[in-house]
């Protein structure tokens, strides 16, 4: 069913809009490619989404969302376009080489690619089921020739684009078959998760997890391809990111994760043949098998992180020595400030984690108030550190998130002996967002802080970017929780619980921590140029964003706060 088009502008929907207004406003005429192709995605979002909402029976998707086809759609290219615009600045100021505007391109039109590819996907489940009478879903003649207009459109603005990038037009349908390559990948990943993980996530939480994990992945392929298939491959398709410099930190953190990745599905493969050779012996007991079934994870595992993983960094992304003898050199080179921010950070997390979960487990506060406790405890952990130790900041988070990759591998399969007690641990902190088969909030807790320090090492002329995370979830969203529960009557909305007493509150907390901030910066090492009225914009719509959004907003808001503090 179509939505009325008074019913079809909610107020999720009015900020995405307006946050996707305000970076196209932005734009020099050279991307003016960008912007349609933006638009469109935006435009073709809404309609997926108008017609999606009338029945969520596509998937099995977390209870109490909406679809989130929409936000989930245009962040990620949004947030690309956004560091376009930034790049393009540091170009004009002969501050970065052309190398890397090309690539941050790429990255736009492959992140543009993935949303896309699963867009189309999308209608094309609604036509089938409305060809098969589904009496949810309705298909028209106008609605197959307005998306149709969308994809080709879409597909113009790209071909110019790229063409503006490639020397010939070879090279230009080589690039062209990258990103489909990226949307046909991202279709087949968001399948997967959504059947897999069934009630843990939305369409539009899934597909902003999906674009994301296509694109980083796509440049480690890029890279390996670069490497080992000069020859066979054009250098100029593949290796573009791989021509730029990367940080040692940032080379092992992706390394890392794809050492994760591979040993998952290795040590997947690796039990069903065991399992499937092993069915005629019913003589051993189960906890027999559980040992010898924990003995494969933990030695694959080891094996994946000290020799398949550092070969991939030295090999392909030319690491001159050993990760692990590299990790020791960087930590002891300032050992007093680093070792001394290791202690700090272990002593918040064992005071806070006891007491928290303690409280989780006796008291009656509500799990998701008692939650915010931890984005003040992420201040604290991170925002120190991001001041004075920005690189080994880096490196800590990379070793959190593969840290709790592993413990969720060891939650999800119950690896002996700890997965049930992981299990046991975790669900004591979870709430309506998470479920027994994955949880999730603390991966987004920890990216959210994450993501907009990595993605603004290098140029960055906005002094704020590398906090948006922490300044909107830590204290922007902890503020509008807080408040709004002990002293919020007027809600945004009937159905809805948050209220404008705690919008106003995080939206003016955050403003408090800039004024605080910029001033601290400044006597260290950046030299504030960053505008009030922008900086406005920024807090107001991202903290509007929390307010309407249903979808896991510890995903989205620091990436829109990231975008408009790029502008």
């Amino acid at each position: 069913m179509v939505a009325s088009p008074l019913t079809a502008i909610n107020g999720e929907r009015a900020v995405v809009f307006f946050f996707v207004f305000r970076v196209l406003s932005s734009l020099p005429l050279s991307l003016l490619p960008h912007a349609l192709s933006l638009s469109l995605l935006s435009v073709f979002s809404l309609f997926v989404e108008i017609r999606a909402d009338g029945s969520l029976s596509l998937f099995k998707t977390r209870p109490g969302a909406s679809s989130g086809i929409m936000l989930g759609a245009v962040t990620l290219p949004t947030v690309m376009l956004s560091k376009l615009i930034q790049l393009s600045r540091a170009f004009s100021l002969q501050q970065i080489e052309i190398g890397e505007l090309e690539h941050m391109t790429m990255q736009f039109w492959a992140a543009s690619a993935c949303c896309c590819g699963v867009l189309i996907f999308l209608s094309i489940l609604m036509w089938c089921a409305a060809y098969n009478k589904n009496p949810h879903f309705s298909c028209s003649v106008w609605d197959a020739k307005f998306s149709l207009s969308c994809v080709i459109l879409f597909s113009v603005a790209s071909c110019i684009s790229l063409a503006t990038i490639s020397h010939t037009g070879f090279n230009t349908a080589l690039k062209l078959l990258w990103l489909l390559c990226h949307g046909f990948a991202a279709v087949k990943l968001i399948q997967h998760l959504l059947n897999t993980f069934p009630c843990c996530a939305s369409i539009g939480e899934a597909l902003l997890l999906t674009s994301g994990l296509v694109l980083y992945f796509g440049d480690m392929l890029a890279c390996t391809i670069s490497k080992v298939c000069r020859l066979l491959v054009s250098p100029e398709l593949v290796s573009i990111r791989y021509g730029i410099k990367r940080s040692e930190i940032g080379i092992i953190i992706q390394g890392v994760l794809l050492g994760l990745l591979i040993f998952s599905a290795v040590f997947k493969f690796v039990i069903h043949l065991w399992e499937y050779f092993s069915r005629a012996d019913n003589s051993e007991s189960r906890k027999n098998k559980e040992i010898r079934r924990s003995l494969i994870f933990f030695a694959s595992l080891g094996f994946t992180m000290i020799v398949v993983s550092p070969s991939w960094m030295m090999i392909v992304l030319d690491f001159d020595v050993h990760p692990i003898l590299w990790i020791f050199q960087f930590v002891l080179s300032e050992p007093l400030k680093r070792l001394s921010l290791c202690i700090y950070w272990l002593g918040l997390i064992y005071a806070s984690v006891l007491r928290f979960y303690n409280i989780s487990k006796n008291s009656k506060i509500e799990r998701i108030l008692l939650r915010k406790y931890y984005h003040l405890l992420a201040v604290s952990m991170f925002l120190p550190a991001l001041i004075y130790q920005p690189k080994f900041l880096d490196l800590a988070f990379g070793a959190a998130l593969a840290v709790f990759l592993v413990l969720e591998i060891i939650r999800v399969w119950r690896i002996w002996p700890l997965g049930q007690l992981v299990h046991q641990f975790m669900s004591a902190f979870t709430d309506h967002r998470d479920s027994d088969i994955l949880i999730v909030s603390h991966f987004s807790l920890l990216l959210g802080c994450a993501l907009p320090i990595w993605m603004s090492s290098g140029f960055n002329d906005r002094p704020l970017i590398p906090f948006a995370g922490i300044l909107s979830l830590g204290i922007g969203d902890t503020m509008a929780s807080m408040v709004g529960h002990k002293y919020g009557v007027l809600r945004w909305s009937k159905t809805g619980k948050k209220t404008i007493e705690g919008t106003a509150a995080g939206i003016v907390s955050v403003l408090a921590a800039c004024l605080v901030l910029l001033p601290l910066l400044a006597s260290t090492r950046y030299i504030p140029t960053q505008h009030w009225f922008p900086l406005l914009i920024a807090v107001t719509t991202s903290g509007l964003l929390e307010a309407y959004t249903a979808q896991l907003d510890n995903a989205f808001i620091p990436l829109v706060f990231y975008s408009l503090l790029c502008l």
